[in-house]
């Protein structure tokens, strides 16, 4: 009986933050879909000895593509198990060569579009 009064004491204080605030919790999703995303990107890398471009796209990190260079070791099974779509139901957008990096991951947020401020601004795997 005390175990279920002290879960609906927590229910009470986390319930009423999270929902307050569901656009911050898509973009802390974004942030970490990004994070995850990224770490799987340097896994290929390191295994084949260049990142997939921007054609091959995310798609190179769960099916292997046809013109890696020699002695690449494609992991067998893939990268990722499948491709996430972000929180607001968009394909997550790679470039390669990135604009802030050797390549770009992000999200256009809320409204879908590139730029914007808020929940609606790119959410991206550059800093600021």
């Amino acid at each position: 009986m005390v175990v279920v009064v002290i879960l609906g004491v927590l229910a009470a204080l986390v319930v009423p933050r999270i929902m307050d605030r569901p656009e911050e919790a898509r973009m802390i999703r974004a942030q970490q879909d990004i994070r995850a995303i990224a770490s799987a990107i340097n896994l290929y890398r390191l295994d084949n000895f260049t990142l997939p471009n921007t054609e091959q796209g995310l798609e190179a990190l769960m099916t292997q593509p046809d013109n890696l260079p020699t002695g690449a070791r494609w992991k067998q099974g893939g990268y990722l198990d499948t491709l996430p779509e972000d929180p607001w139901g968009n394909p997550y957008i790679y470039l390669q060569p990135g604009v802030h990096g050797q390549f770009d991951l992000y999200s256009t947020g809320a409204d879908g579009a590139p730029g914007g401020e808020g929940a609606a601004a790119d959410i991206g795997n550059w800093a600021g």
